[in-house]
């Protein structure tokens, strides 16, 4: 296996090496983050756990990016592996080379990301180090092997199975075991965990990641039920369009959407939290945060809407060579974005809010109030308009999916 996946990273093209690089850069920034949040964890100097609630904060973008370029790669992968089935090579056998592809990238960019914050944090903690290099390259190794379970590569050519999935019970069963971690590290504060403070913070980020993730996708529901009524009061045919692909696969949506849900999360709770605690240093860290976490997302929206016009490629091209203009089909994109991230912004922005006010009930005032609902419409419309950006400047890859060449078998 190895020496195959040497022969196909000689053979790869520029774009799949610039992909390489891009998740390696992001898994090396992942780590560094996380080993800097890690080493910040203080429950005795809420300041400092601000800040290293800011820095866990970006890698989580960074990680969604980096999984939906290990997607995004997977099909060109594939298809140059497509004469190995010749030779009596599975599909298992293909994904264990997706695995190892995305665990070596993986790898090498986190250990260079833990070099850094070795170099520049000498005098501080170094034990999680070591323990975030291997996670990081685990999830690459993961990422790699699930990003290719939808995609068969056979001596005729390449498969991609599109599973529709809908709503499922497993995003409250996460919700809930989210909740757990989090609210065990966060009152126990490390004295009854392995590790301690440490085990305490490791408790509250995956809690944190399960809670959010599964809210997130839980609103797969609201998603289908919203599609479903654009669909019966659609205007135009561009809306029918996009409100039925939406309703066709709302997990999907949801899933590429959840680093944007996150971000919109965070921000209505930073701006609750905002309004009644000081910390206006860790606060206007934050901020900084998620507009460097909402930049991230974008850039993984942009990753996943190339997927998307990857697998429709065909359908659009013959509704362009029907004599669908480029422009309506532009504005197909848009108002799928509009459709699908609406319900997740503001079901993110919603709950952000009531995790901060609900344990301040009885000292919270109605001009704080006034100041979070108003933090949380901003941050669900700047998560919509993201989306729609994404969108926009996803023209000139709808350009290129148009193409006649698109309709040949």
């Amino acid at each position: 296996m190895i020496t195959v996946l040497r022969m196909l990273n000689r053979g790869r093209s520029r774009t799949e090496r610039a992909r390489a690089w891009l998740v390696a850069a992001g898994t090396g920034l992942a780590t560094f983050l996380v080993c800097t949040a890690v080493s910040l964890a203080d429950f005795e100097d809420d300041g400092g756990s601000l800040i290293g609630l800011a820095l866990a904060l970006l890698a989580l973008p960074v990680a969604g990016l980096v999984h939906q370029s290990n997607r995004l790669g997977t099909a060109t992968r594939e298809r140059r592996l497509a004469g190995l089935r010749l030779a009596g090579a599975t599909p298992d056998d293909v994904r264990l080379l997706g695995a190892l592809e995305g665990g070596g990238q993986a790898l090498t960019g986190s250990l260079a990301g833990a070099a850094v914050y070795v170099v520049t944090h000498l005098s501080g903690p170094l034990t999680q180090v070591p323990v975030v290099v291997a996670v990081m390259a685990l999830g690459g190794a993961l990422s790699g092997a699930r990003a290719g379970r939808n995609v068969i590569a056979s001596p005729l050519g390449l498969v991609r199975r599109s599973r529709l999935r809908g709503p499922r019970a497993a995003d409250l069963y996460r919700f809930v075991a989210g909740s757990c971690l989090f609210f065990l590290g966060y009152v126990t504060k490390g004295r009854s965990l392995p590790g301690g403070v440490y085990g305490a913070t490791v408790a509250i980020m995956a809690g944190m990641v399960l809670m959010l993730f599964g809210v997130t996708l839980a609103t797969t529901w609201v998603i289908r039920v919203y599609a479903r009524r654009a669909a019966r009061r659609a205007g135009s045919p561009e809306m029918l369009l996009a409100a039925r692909l939406v309703e066709a696969d709302p997990r999907a949506r949801a899933r590429a959407l959840s680093v944007v849900g996150l971000t919109v999360f965070f921000g209505a709770a930073a701006g609750a939290q905002q309004a009644g605690i000081g910390y206006h240093h860790a606060h206007a860290l934050i901020d900084a945060a998620l507009l460097v976490a909402l930049v991230t997302s974008a850039a993984a929206l942009v990753v996943h809407q190339a997927e998307e016009l990857l697998d429709h490629r065909r359908s659009f091209a013959a509704l362009a060579a029907s004599g669908v203009p480029e422009r309506a089909l532009g504005g197909v994109l848009v108002r799928q974005a509009v459709i699908a991230a609406l319900p997740i912004c503001v079901v993110a922005a919603v709950g952000g809010t009531v995790v901060v006010i609900l344990p301040l009930a009885d000292v919270y005032q109605m001009g704080w109030l006034g100041w979070a609902v108003g933090r949380a419409v901003a941050m669900a419309g700047i998560g919509v308009l993201t989306a729609v950006l994404v969108a926009l400047a996803a023209r000139p890859l709808l350009r290129d999916t148009l193409r006649l060449e698109r309709l040949r078998a």
